[in-house]
Order: C-alpha cells, then sequence, then structure tokens
C-alpha cells in the first residue's frame, strides 16, 4: 500500500500561515490521497498538505548485510531514545530521516501502523522480510513485559555480535578470493591473447617445440576453441547447484560436505553454533521460554543440519525430555555446547553460559579464520607463481 507524507493539524486549531507550532508532520498508508485525507479527517486533523512518500506496493527484497547493519543501528539507537523517555513514534520518526531506501520505507511503514493503534512488534511483524521473527518476538515480550527499552539493548547487543561475526570471516576471506578470481583471469588472458602470436613465430623458427610448450599450446587452443563451451557448461552447472541448495535435500546434503571438509567444517559448525547459543541465550534473558526460544533459533539459522536437529530437540523438550538428551540425539552438536545445554539448564543460569559458550566459539572461528587464510594466501601465491614459471619455461625452451 503506498505511503503518503502529511502536513495536518488539529481540526479546532487555528490555520493561519504565521502558527505552524501546531502543525503535524508524519506519514500515511493508503490506496490513494483522497483516502489518506479522508483517514486524517476521521481522526480530527486538518490537512495542510499531503504527498507521496512511495510509490507501488513495498518491495519484499532481502538486502542481506546491508539491511541487517541498519536493523542493528535502529534496535541500538531505539533502545537509548525510548530509555531517555522520548515516545515511540518520535523515536522512530527520528530513525526515519536518518534511513535510506527500502529500510526507510519500511520504517515508515511501522511508524503509520504504530500511529493507528498497532503494537510495535505487529508493526515489525508484517515486513517479515526486513524483520526477523526472533526480533519481532523480544520485541512482543519487551511490551509485555514493560522492559521494552532493556530488551531492545539486548536485541542490538546480539545483532552487532552476530555481524561482527559474520564480518571476521567475511574479511578473512577477501583476499584469498581476490587471488583466486586475478590469478584465473590473468591466466586466462595469457592462454588465449599473448601466449598464440607467441607460438606462431616460435613454429617459424623451431621444427619441434618442447613437450612443455607443446603443453600450454594445447590448453591455449582449447580455451581459444572451447572456451565459450567450458563457460557454459560451468556457468549451467553453478546455476544447477544454487538451484539444488535452495532446495531442503540439496541444502542439508551441501550443509553436511562443509561439514566433511578438513579446516572448513569445524569452523561452518562452530559458526553455526556460536549463532544458535547467541540467539537461545538472548531470547530467554529477555523472558522467552526455553521451547520457544529453541523454535525461533532454528527459524533464524540457515544450516539445514542445525535447523532439523532443533526442531527435533523442542519435540522432544516439550514430550518431557531433558535438553542434554534431545541435543545429543541429533548428533548435530559438539559435547562441549550439549554439556553447556545441560549443566545451564541444571544451574539456572543458561542464559549466562550460553554467552560465554558463543564466545569462546567466536574466539576460534576468529583465530581458525586467521590461520586458515595465513595458510591459503601463500599457497595460491605459490600456485599462481608456478603458472606463470611455467608459461616463461615453455617459452625460453
Amino acid at each position: 500500500m503506498p505511503l503518503y507524507k502529511y502536513v495536518a493539524a488539529p481540526a479546532g486549531s487555528a490555520t493561519d500561515s504565521g502558527t505552524r507550532s501546531n502543525h503535524k508532520r508524519g506519514t500515511i498508508a493508503a490506496e490513494t490521497p483522497r483516502q489518506a485525507r479522508e483517514e486524517l479527517r476521521r481522526r480530527g486533523m486538518r490537512v495542510h498538505r499531503i504527498s507521496e512518500a512511495t510509490s507501488g506496493k513495498s518491495r519484499t527484497i532481502r538486502l542481506g548485510n546491508a539491511h541487517e547493519v541498519a536493523w542493528a543501528n535502529a534496535v541500538d539507537e531505539l533502545s537509548m531514545m525510548l530509555g531517555a523517555g522520548i515516545p515511540m513514534l518520535e523515536a522512530l520518526e527520528t530513525i526515519a530521516e536518518q534511513s535510506r531506501g527500502v529500510f526507510r520505507s519500511a520504517i515508515l511503514e511501522v511508524i503509520d501502523n504504530v500511529a493507528a493503534g498497532s503494537s510495535l512488534a505487529d508493526a515489525l511483524e508484517k515486513r517479515p522480510d526486513l524483520f526477523d521473527e526472533a526480533s519481532v518476538h523480544m520485541v512482543q515480550v519487551g511490551e509485555n513485559s514493560g522492559t521494552l527499552d532493556t530488551v531492545l539493548a539486548q536485541l542490538a547487543k546480539f545483532k552487532r555480535r552476530s555481524l561482527s561475526l559474520k564480518d571476521s570471516v567475511t574479511t578473512a576471506m577477501v583476499y584469498p578470493c581476490f587471488l583466486v578470481v586475478f590469478g584465473t583471469g590473468a591466466g586466462i588472458f595469457l592462454m588465449t591473447s599473448v601466449l598464440p602470436p607467441l607460438l606462431e613465430n616460435l613454429m617459424e623458427t623451431i621444427d619441434e617445440l618442447p613437450w612443455p610448450t607443446r603443453v600450454a599450446q594445447a590448453i591455449s587452443n582449447v580455451l581459444l576453441n572451447y572456451g565459450l563451451w567450458i563457460a557454459l557448461v560451468l556457468a549451467l552447472a553453478v546455476i544447477g547447484l544454487v538451484v539444488a541448495v535452495r532446495t531442503p535435500r540439496g541444502r542439508r546434503a551441501w550443509h553436511q560436505f562443509v561439514f566433511r571438509l578438513p579446516l572448513l567444517g569445524p569452523m561452518a559448525a562452530k559458526q553455526g553454533v556460536s549463532r544458535i547459543a547467541m540467539v537461545v541465550g538472548t531470547l530467554i534473558r529477555s523472558g522467552v521460554e526455553l521451547p520457544r526460544a529453541i523454535e525461533l533459533a532454528a527459524r533464524s539459522t540457515k544450516n539445514q543440519i542445525h535447523r532439523e536437529a532443533l526442531e527435533k530437540a523442542r519435540s522432544r523438550i516439550q514430550a518431557g525430555e531433558e535438553i542434554a538428551d534431545a541435543l545429543a540425539a541429533s548428533g548435530a552438536f559438539p559435547p562441549l555446547a550439549v554439556r553447556v545445554f545441560s549443566v545451564g539448564q541444571e544451574s539456572g543460569k543458561l542464559d549466562d553460559m550460553l554467552f560465554r559458550l558463543a564466545d569462546d566459539y567466536d574466539t576460534q572461528v576468529a583465530t581458525a579464520s586467521t590461520r586458515f587464510t595465513a595458510l591459503l594466501e601463500p599457497v595460491l601465491i605459490l600456485v599462481l607463481a608456478v603458472a606463470v614459471g611455467f608459461l616463461l619455461l615453455a617459452t625460453i625452451l
């Protein structure tokens, strides 16, 4: 539904151009400007100006890390403003003023829904493309308990920790990925543009080429004659893999493959368990019951193996089984995580122990990713050096 910006004043107030202190600015959702005016009049407002804020239906797209960062910042700022005594609508309008793009449109929709009488949780729930279910549920708990600013502070801390872990792993992989892309591109350029004319000149002066030169010539001919077909096959293979991974069975097979990799497998498993521990710990500290917290953690995780394990564990817990036995039965969680859940539940300090587990696994993942990058970079440089050296050898011989 389109959003319209308006400037209005209470129906009984002065309307002369010199008196604007009682004018109110805001947004309202309506199908047409006329419906927006009628709704404002029904609320007892005299409309001075109205214009369209967004056109068309709201886009339901994921912005990935960009929208997660925007939401984390918004939650932190909203918690600070509510704690300072600023009313909800004014706080949301402040966030909207400094937001951009789709996220700003979503905040404007939230403002309009809250102004119409909806709770903040219900308003956020209408945009599941930007606001995850765990965040919505925590906001709902905070509103019901009267501790919304405290719950939002915990949610902001969780969001920032989650983004920090993701950024550390991503940053560690940037340089190796650059080397792979650059090396592959340079190799293709040398084989298709530099080597062929050089080989033509060599064949005019040499009767028989050395075997390294013949190997380089064969690779160059394959790329020149079948390069487009090879690129097409690789593109189709990548598209097929992406389509397969989008299915539950394909996603599960892919995650199983990742978990079995020598170095990346333990890193991926610990990263997933760390996120689950943070989600469950944050929800429990906010007053959410354990079965519901595990359900929301299952929905928030992207790993199919962990999701299925959490869903089965939730069913077992609701049936009366201990959480340690429920998690151990899945086989998807390391013994340390199972033990932490068990001891934390028995001691009544499950949230604290889960945060400590998340901190420990975050440190291990950051250390492992740094070591993996430190090992991968010289290996890739060595491979590039060997490839370039082979071409030089083929030319010199």
